[in-house]
């Protein structure tokens, strides 16, 4: 299938078959822009590229500000004029960006400050794709049978007590000497 046709296909279908496109792109491009993210800082932590984080002042400017503006666009743009097609497509790709780009620094923004590879980041970034795969993977809900629905309780349920165990570890300081990068 050409780009074209793919972008095109975005508008045609059913509504189900529009979703799934979305969420399939969206989960790629989600993980795409994180492991992006964190090779570019890896590279600028170690010295191998030159520091491109902005700085006004002496403030930097960390790329979660960037996610959550690009978040509030396509939220603007998706309430205002429900796009299809090209629009869509660009939609659930600014979407994704902005999400990876607000969630790579999750761990930073929930304790305000703190490590930057904080280990509540990681988890909250395996939460998101997990969720992103399982609903670009899962059937529609009308032909759920009572055993998806105690399954999709039980993956609440552990997510749930993986974030719960991830705050109290990261409460003890456990985890914040080997997730340090330095330099950040």
């Amino acid at each position: 299938m050409k780009w074209k046709d793919h972008v095109q296909s975005f508008s045609r279908g059913s509504s189900t078959a529009i979703t799934a496109r979305v969420s399939r792109l969206l989960l790629l491009t989600f993980v795409v822009t994180f492991l992006t993210t964190r090779i570019i800082v890896f590279m600028i932590a170690e010295r191998w590229v030159p520091n491109l984080f902005l700085f006004v002042g002496d403030t930097h400017v960390h790329h979660l500000n960037y996610g959550i503006s690009l978040l509030s666009l396509v939220g603007l743009n998706l309430l205002m004029f429900r796009p299809s097609g090209k629009g869509l497509y660009l939609a659930t790709i600014g979407y994704g960006l902005g999400l990876a780009l607000t969630f790579d620094e999750f761990g930073m923004w929930l304790f305000l400050g703190g490590s930057y590879n904080n280990h509540l980041t990681f988890d909250a970034i395996v939460v998101i794709a997990a969720l992103l795969a399982l609903i670009s993977l899962a059937t529609t809900v009308e032909k759920y049978h009572p055993r998806h629905w105690v399954l999709a309780a039980l993956v609440v349920l552990l997510l749930a007590m993986g974030i719960a165990l991830a705050v109290v570890v990261h409460q003890q300081g456990v985890m914040d000497r080997v997730f340090t990068v330095k330099g950040l």
